[in-house]
């Protein structure tokens, strides 16, 4: 079957921007005008194409990233739309490691707010072209060259000839000779500099009023890449050797899945083609957990439409139906050439929330419910209390984990009581000391002993575990040495102070000794986890805390009091600024102190300030913080 688009005619390209920017109404017209919708759909009425979860029509947010193909002048556009609100960043980080191309989308009153600030790296981080829609210009208050200036800290023709044939020796030359550009050159100049990432095109408009939309779709047209104008994409063979695949039908299949989505015809899982062809029917390896798996279904998706095809190809986004095993970041290819393609970053959980069924018949539901939910979202994890046995459900924010539970409830029918949020503390160590474990016993018959001595000191910064052998001459068998390394590291995931999980840890066993009767897995396993805590406890071990960046924009009049609240919840202002009366403060304040500031927020405002928050690092808790956190957690065992 022949291509129905040739691949320098596509175009994979996402809409990010912070939340209330406009996204959303951007894409529905960009459907509206390629003809995939003949009706426009409204965010505000809740018939947005892209929305379509009941929570995003009620709420008028975009939680999920929709993928939709659309074509405009000949060639195929396929778009994600992302969401804006920083809870569901994993939805963003995910269309950015599989796109081409993006369009920033910022309000023309609003102009540039921490989320755009947090899109635009991650768009760094995957180096991805883009071009600006600085939107909402029929708006009051709406000021484009503010929005322009903020975007670069123009007249104009001139400036804009001087920068395109900057980017292009042709063109300098031309350009020096003649002193003018023609529009072909300048189109050719603009495209070579987006594609270099000197340049970012920037355009002008208004969704809502149907103003710029067509602009838009021309010069993604012009500027943004085909999947063959970006780096082919880089991975690991079965060897440990670096290989790339490049973007073409006759290359060895690669792909990325880069979501799943629970579905009422079985899992969806959206997959990036990087190279070669997926047929329908087809078996392929999931080289990152070296299972295989059959293609039963592709479908190209418009939103929650859907059409059948049987093969998708290089460059194409899409989702298969039927795979078992296949989960966000998975690597699918060819069973004849393997290969592990980069996959993508995913942040650590910083919050969580104990959930129970309100009824017994309920419990099994919501494991289901738990384990799809968990399928679909790398940032939402699941585990049981050892302790209480309770379901502990963790994610990257407070509106994060109540989308989860009203989805539930939703889609998967299960009343549930949820406990108050809690912090996602971890323990580390500050200082270095020997342990020695020596786990004897003996009742009758085979005895049970294990001897071990470690060294401990701290890891280096998101190391998690770190486990050297150092055991010369055998005093501790080879066979025994991974018991006594997973009783350390079991050790680790409830931490001496508090409980809670230990990170940055590096241990050495260095000694030990065994018995050759009764000496076993079991009894090195324990002195491995006696070594472990007893080293501990000599470390300086100390309590750590989520620290988030906290960016608050509200008019200047508030601006006292907001610092003076940030201040009372152990915040530390980091820079402040005032433009248009409106104040802008960024901070890190302690996750454990923002619990329902968003009401506080708006009461302190008059309703009129908005804020941002995400993860930024974790730092020791102070001592008297840490002395109440302590003595409760003793309370509660």
């Amino acid at each position: 079957m022949a291509r129905d688009f040739p691949l320098e005619r596509v175009r994979n390209i996402g809409i990010a921007a912070h939340i209330d920017a406009g996204k959303t109404t951007t894409t529905e017209r960009i459907l509206f005008y390629s003809g995939v919708v003949h009706k426009i759909g409204e965010v505000h009425d809740g018939a947005a194409v892209t929305d379509w979860m009941a929570q995003e029509r009620e709420r008028g947010i975009t939680i999920t990233a929709a993928a939709i193909s659309t074509s405009w002048n000949d060639h195929r556009i396929n778009i994600i739309d992302t969401p804006g609100h920083v809870d569901f960043t994993i939805e963003v980080e995910r269309s950015m490691r599989v796109l081409d191309g993006v369009i920033a989308v910022f309000c023309a009153v609003g102009g540039v707010q921490p989320q755009s600030e947090t899109v635009w790296r991650q768009a760094d981080r995957y180096s991805v072209p883009r071009m600006v829609f600085v939107n909402k210009m029929d708006r009051t208050g709406a000021d484009f060259l503010k929005v322009f200036g903020q975007i670069k800290d123009d007249k104009w023709r001139n400036i804009l000839m001087e920068t395109i044939a900057e980017n292009d020796e042709d063109l300098i030359e031309k350009f020096l000779e003649s002193g003018e550009l023609s529009n072909a050159d300048l189109k050719q100049g603009i495209r070579t500099g987006v594609l270099k990432h000197k340049l970012v095109p920037v355009l002008c408009g208004s969704a809502f009023k149907n103003k710029g939309v067509q602009l838009v779709l021309d010069a993604v047209v012009d500027y943004l890449p085909a999947p063959i104008d970006v780096p082919p994409i880089q991975g690991l063979l079965p060897n440990g050797k670096e290989a790339v695949r490049p973007s073409d039908d006759s290359a060895p299949f690669s792909a990325l899945a880069f979501k799943v989505m629970a579905d009422p015809y079985g899992k969806l899982t959206f997959v990036r083609m990087y190279s070669g062809v997926l047929e329908k029917g087809s078996y392929v390896l999931n080289s990152t957990k070296d299972t295989k798996e059959r293609i039963s279904r592709l479908v190209v998706l418009k939103a929650d439409d859907r059409e059948e095809v049987d093969a998708l190809r290089a460059g194409d986004l899409g989702a298969v139906l039927g795979l078992k095993n296949t989960t966000t970041g998975d690597t699918l290819c060819s069973t004849d050439d393997p290969i592990v393609l980069e996959t993508l970053f995913v942040p650590e959980p910083v919050i969580s929330v104990a959930v129970e069924p309100k009824t017994k018949g309920d419990m099994e539901k919501l494991s289901k419910a738990l384990v799809s939910l968990a399928e679909e979202d790398p940032t939402f994890r699941v585990r049981t209390d050892q302790e209480t046995g309770q379901t502990v459900i963790a994610g990257m924010g407070e509106l994060h984990l109540e989308i989860l539970v009203d989805r539930m409830l939703r889609e998967f029918k299960v009343e549930a009581n949820i406990g108050a949020p809690q912090v996602s503390y971890r323990e580390t160590i500050r200082g270095s000391s020997k342990g020695e474990g020596k786990f004897s016993r003996q009742t009758g018959g085979k005895g049970q002993y294990g001897h071990v001595v470690i060294e401990m000191e701290p890891g280096e910064p998101e190391s998690g575990f770190e486990f050297i052998n150092k055991v010369v001459g055998g005093t501790v068998p080879k066979e025994y040495i991974k018991p006594a390394e997973q009783g350390m590291k079991e050790t680790c995931e409830s931490g001496v102070i508090a409980g809670y999980p230990l990170i940055d840890v590096k241990c050495t066993i260095i000694d030990g000794s065994y018995h050759d009767v009764d000496s076993s897995e079991m009894a090195f396993k324990i002195a491995g986890s006696m070594a472990f805590k007893d080293a501990v406890k000599k470390c300086n071990p100390v309590l750590l805390e989520p620290m988030m960046k906290v960016e608050v924009e509200v008019p200047e009049d508030f601006l006292g009091s907001v610092i003076g609240d940030l201040s009372s919840r152990r915040g530390q202002v980091e820079g402040q600024s005032v433009d248009d009366g409106t104040s802008k403060v960024s901070s890190k304040v302690p996750l454990a102190e923002m619990f329902g500031y968003a009401t506080e927020l708006r009461s302190m405002t008059q309703g009129r300030g908005i804020f941002s928050m995400e993860f930024s690092h974790y730092e020791d808790v102070p001592r008297n913080v840490a002395e109440a956190i302590i003595s409760k957690n003793q309370g509660n065992s």
